[in-house]
């Protein structure tokens, strides 16, 4: 039996404080409320929503540890010009396939005023990129890939600006669909300004998650096809 009991305010309260406080001696003396707040409720989501998760098509993969579905609060900060150590929110993927990284996944982002949710694939490389164009260029199989996007769009996920500024050399233009090859990954989320939903502090947060995942399943079907 699951003890999921829905993200408590204070998961908020302390994602909000270690957004104001993103330091270790801030973070060692908050340590608790990390174990508590931050990474029990989430490793209690993960574990409920787990076999809801194995009975989709494809099914996704729901494990309830760090460097699973649960991705770690410390940053890789070696190549980035903004060394601090921490991201102020609580990520969670959800993945068909044997990899988290390495194909596509469903993302849920808990940050300190709001919850955010998406699905896709980050990067396509080399054949990937290949096939992911020739797949746009078919009718029937852009047809499929246009009515996911719809379906993601439905629950608040929208693309991005395309990765591109034109239409690789080679293909032709078309003003309903050609903008799909200017992207070099496909990720539906939502955008930053989500509210903080009631339902997320409640055991309700499975279905209410669930709903919107199943919506977005379409999509991951599509691209885990590549």
């Amino acid at each position: 039996m699951t003890r999921f009991t829905g993200f408590p305010p204070e998961t908020f309260a302390f994602l909000a404080d270690l957004k104001e406080n993103n330091r270790r001696s801030w973070f060692e003396a908050n340590r608790d409320r990390y174990e508590t707040f931050w990474k029990a409720p989430a490793l209690d989501f993960i574990e409920a929503i787990a076999p809801e998760m194995a009975r989709l098509d494809p099914p996704m993969k729901a494990e309830p540890k760090l460097n699973g579905s649960l991705r770690r609060i410390n940053r890789d900060v070696r190549f980035r010009a903004d060394k601090a150590p921490y991201e102020p929110h609580l990520h969670m993927i959800f993945w068909p396939g044997d990899h988290p990284n390495r194909g596509a996944g469903v993302h849920l982002v808990l940050h300190p005023d709001g919850v955010g949710y998406g699905a896709g694939r980050w990067a396509f490389e080399g054949p990937v990129l290949t096939r992911y164009r020739e797949r746009v260029c078919d009718p029937a199989d852009r047809a499929g890939l246009m009515a996911a996007l719809a379906e993601a769009a439905a629950v608040g996920c929208h693309m991005d600006e395309p990765h591109l500024a034109r239409v690789p050399r080679g293909f032709g233009v078309d003003p309903e669909w050609s903008h799909l090859l200017r992207y070099k990954g496909i990720v539906a989320r939502t955008m930053e300004g989500a509210l903080l939903p009631d339902w997320i502090g409640t055991p309700e947060a499975v279905d209410e998650v669930m709903g919107r995942v199943k919506r977005l399943m379409p999509l991951i079907g599509w691209l885990h096809a590549i």
